[in-house]
């Protein structure tokens, strides 16, 4: 059975999507994308969508904002992104 993600959090998950696509190469989306997704991970955990926690962790797992330098893991998170 398919998890019932609020529309708020829906919209959040669309907003970090987007962010992420433009941030890969600026450290500053970069950053804010983080934050956006620990967040959404707070908000997902309690509105008790844990599969949906569950991704967006792994993607927290390989999101690792370094200054000064393009995210060497932009492909896999991407991927992983598509699939929420």
């Amino acid at each position: 059975m398919p998890e019932e993600i609020p529309p708020a959090l829906k919209e959040e998950l669309e907003k970090a999507t987007n962010l992420h696509q433009r941030a890969s190469s600026d450290y500053e989306k970069c950053q804010e994308f983080n934050r956006l997704m620990a967040g959404l991970l707070a908000k997902l955990e309690d509105a008790g969508c844990d599969r949906t926690a569950g991704k967006v962790m792994g993607i927290l797992i390989d999101c690792n904002p370094k200054p000064g330098s393009q995210c060497d893991k932009a492909t896999r998170i991407g991927e992983k992104m598509k699939k929420l």
